[in-house]
């Protein structure tokens, strides 16, 4: 699938305003490609692709989550966490894509340990693309700018403080991502 294609099919499937988000997911994840050494045309796809099944039907992303055998914790936590994984493997499935950019799509909600840099480019890119407007997200701009680690951290530390400010349940693969990221060698 060329970036072209990705765009045109997202322009269909999202919303103005959702799409308007994914332009800017595509601009940072170009920018900290670039930055950061990874391959940008990667970046491009994944990022235009990231939130292709956002607004897919609740049930019809359950039901995906069981067939395909995805981690079935997700089924136990807030929907919002479905569309990645669940984007990821329509995505696969319907265009064949290449595994990296699988994996950044798949990512970029929870994280997971190990994420590649093309993983944590758009993990990143996504909570910090222009049109994003929270208590701390031009520091979190800023921290991007030195360490791409560091961003990912700065980032997982965010949306743990949000959960626990919201008193919700924290889904286990983010949290394992932090500890991997934070180990000490």
């Amino acid at each position: 699938m060329t970036y072209e294609q990705a765009r045109t099919l997202i322009e269909q499937t999202l919303p103005e305003k959702r799409f308007i988000h994914t332009l800017g997911v595509v601009e940072t994840a170009e920018h900290l490609a670039k930055t950061y050494g990874v391959n940008v045309e990667q970046a491009r796809l994944a990022a235009m692709l990231h939130d292709y099944a956002k607004y897919m039907d609740r049930d019809e992303m359950r039901q995906v989550v069981r067939a395909e055998q995805l981690d079935l914790a997700l089924l136990e936590f807030d929907d919002e966490l479905l569309h990645a994984p669940v984007g990821a493997v329509l995505l696969d499935r319907a265009y064949d894509l290449d595994a990296a950019v699988v994996s950044a799509i798949k990512n970029h909600t929870t994280g997971s340990p190990g994420m590649s840099r093309l993983d944590q480019v758009i993990f990143v890119s996504d909570a910090i693309e222009p049109n994003r407007r929270y208590p701390g997200v031009e520091a979190l701009r800023d921290v991007a700018e030195q360490s791409l680690e560091l961003a990912v951290v700065a980032t997982l530390r965010q949306s743990i403080q949000h959960l626990l400010n919201k008193s919700v349940r924290i889904f286990p693969l983010t949290i394992a991502t932090y500890n991997d990221f934070v180990k000490t060698p």
